[in-house]
């Protein structure tokens, strides 16, 4: 009797074809992307409707004026050497997503672990190395899917709000670069998301309130790695993050599923 080896890209290709069947068939997804479509539409048009008023706080007298967006590309991110600072602008831009790529990869990696699925498929077929990789690689996948929905949604916020779209010292290629490495930036994001996450294991609030804590030590960082006037540079340096967080992180959580119980 001849029993067939089952190698790592046969466990890997179908492990990936059972969690991409899965995640594409998820209501919450669909949700999601809507979601980052919706939001920058909604955000350019409230900002541009509410730019120039003034509300005065009638304790102290203060008056605050509200300052929206000057330009499209904004809610996607800002040039190199641009000041950092905490407004409306800087904070209400592409970089949120990082944050629901946390809620999408807490939500999926916690359902495997309270619906008995982890459990099962370790026993019958699959290593916990191979469940790492499908896992980094689907999270990767639904947050770009997250990105890509965003950046459509600020082009048709930008039209409806009447904002300029002059690209300015990025350029077209800068803001193209940009998307890119913040595409790539998302495995960074997914690796220390699926690390918590495969601690927690069904603790689905524990998974998303320490991604979430996770990400926001580098949340700052963000518009410093993907400018708006990005480079290829900048993009390498993504890739390269991404994928040294990916097998450094990777490996750290091959090793919790190890040494830790299923259940």
């Amino acid at each position: 009797m001849n029993f067939e080896h089952n190698s790592f890209g046969k466990r890997l290709g179908s492990m990936l074809k059972v969690d991409f069947r899965r995640m594409f068939t998820m209501p919450l997804l669909y949700i999601m992307v809507g979601s980052c479509l919706v939001m920058p539409i909604l955000i350019l048009v409230m900002t541009t409707m509410m730019d120039g008023s003034v509300s005065v706080n009638p304790q102290t007298g203060v008056e605050t004026v509200v300052e929206g967006f000057d330009n499209t590309w904004q809610a996607i991110g800002s040039v190199s050497g641009t000041a950092m600072s905490m407004d409306l602008t800087s904070m209400c831009n592409i970089n949120m997503l990082y944050f629901f790529v946390a809620v999408l990869v807490g939500l999926f990696v916690s359902q495997d672990f309270r619906s008995g699925y982890a459990k099962n498929l370790f026993t019958v077929r699959a290593k916990k190395g191979d469940y790492i990789i499908a896992k980094t690689l689907v999270g990767f996948v639904g947050g770009a899917l997250m990105l890509i929905a965003y950046f459509i949604g600020t082009i048709l916020g930008g039209a409806i709000s009447g904002l300029s779209f002059d690209t300015g010292t990025a350029g077209v290629s800068g803001i193209v670069m940009c998307m890119i490495a913040k595409i790539f930036l998302i495995l960074v994001f997914v690796a220390i998301d699926l690390l918590v996450s495969v601690a927690a294991k069904q603790k689905t609030w524990l998974s998303i309130v320490g991604s979430l804590c996770a990400g926001m030590l580098l949340f700052t960082m963000i518009p410093m790695i993907t400018p708006l006037d990005s480079t290829m540079m900048n993009v390498m340096l993504c890739l390269a993050g991404g994928i040294l967080f990916s097998v450094g992180l990777g490996a750290i959580s091959n090793i919790v599923l190890k040494k830790t119980s299923l259940v």
